[in-house]
């Protein structure tokens, strides 16, 4: 019987090599308190490629064979993934209360395009069916509008679990009742506590792997609103103010911007108002 390799230590010199590829290529800051997170997120990616050390690993990523078939998994390895349906509800209440209200109305009351809503940085996929849910229910009172929702993340991994849209039902707690009766769909084995997004509104959101790092985000068409929320935090603010201009350029004239409640424009030079808490518009 073969003895078990002990997990691999990570040494200051892989650290420092992965931490800096990590900030240039994604924008997210890996200081010296992540070392063990890092390390221990990485050791999965060790296991899985039969590689027992770091040294190897690190030369491994960085090789030509690597950053063609490894370096996709690295990231979707070290970015985070935290998000749930309806977080910070408040910004769903403005959304149908306030902006979309005015955005219509600014429009004459009439939408010639579908509005154009961006989930950036959607992780799992809870936050671009949340909005799939608020916006169909809007469009049920509202007789010309309609939507697209483009969602977006850089972990292919992630998004793939969120083109599936299956979800245990303690992830959909925080959905209302008469919403879930009406948008998820109950797994035919009682036994198996999963529900999954119905067709109709996965067919309402299109996924796309974008890197805000990338000088162009690749896209054509202008959108009205992007929700980014809980993302930025992980920037510094040289690469927060790089993105905000981005987004203010993909906007829009007069769109909004949602941010999550931890994250503000102050400080930043964008020529963005704010409208509500974490909330703002183009200006």
């Amino acid at each position: 019987m073969m003895t078990p390799h002990p997990p691999a230590t990570m040494k200051e010199k892989e650290f420092q090599r992965f931490s800096t590829f990590i900030f240039d290529h994604v924008g997210i800051r890996m200081p010296p308190a992540k070392k063990t997170m890092l390390e221990a997120r990485l050791q999965k990616r060790l296991k899985a490629l039969h590689i027992t050390s770091f040294e190897a690993y690190s030369d491994f990523v960085f090789s030509a064979e690597g950053q063609r078939t490894e370096l996709i998994h690295f990231i979707d390895v070290v970015t985070t993934n935290k998000t749930d349906f309806f977080r910070e509800p408040g910004h769903f209440d403005y959304l149908t209360k306030t902006a979309l209200p005015t955005i219509m109305q600014g429009r004459g009351g009439c939408l010639r395009e579908p509005l154009r809503i961006w989930s950036a940085g959607c992780s799992s996929g809870e936050e671009p069916y949340t909005l799939a849910m608020v916006l169909t229910e809007f469009a049920a009172t509202h007789q010309d509008f309609r939507f697209s929702i483009l969602a977006s993340d850089i972990s292919s991994r992630i998004l793939e679990r969120a083109q599936k849209a299956v979800y245990t039902e303690d992830c959909v707690e925080p959905i209302a009742p008469d919403l879930k009766k009406k948008y998820l769909m109950r797994n035919k084995d009682r036994n198996n506590p999963v529900v999954r997004i119905c067709p109709e509104l996965r067919s309402r959101v299109v996924f796309k792997r974008i890197n805000f790092m990338d000088e162009d985000f690749g896209l054509a068409e202008p959108m009205d609103i992007i929700f980014c929320r809980n993302v930025v935090i992980y920037f510094d603010k040289p690469t927060q103010q790089a993105l905000m201009r981005k987004f203010h350029h993909q906007l829009r004239p007069n769109g909004y911007l949602f941010l999550g409640h931890s994250e503000t424009l102050n400080g930043l030079d964008v020529d963005f108002r704010a409208v509500s808490s974490t909330v703002y518009r183009k200006t």
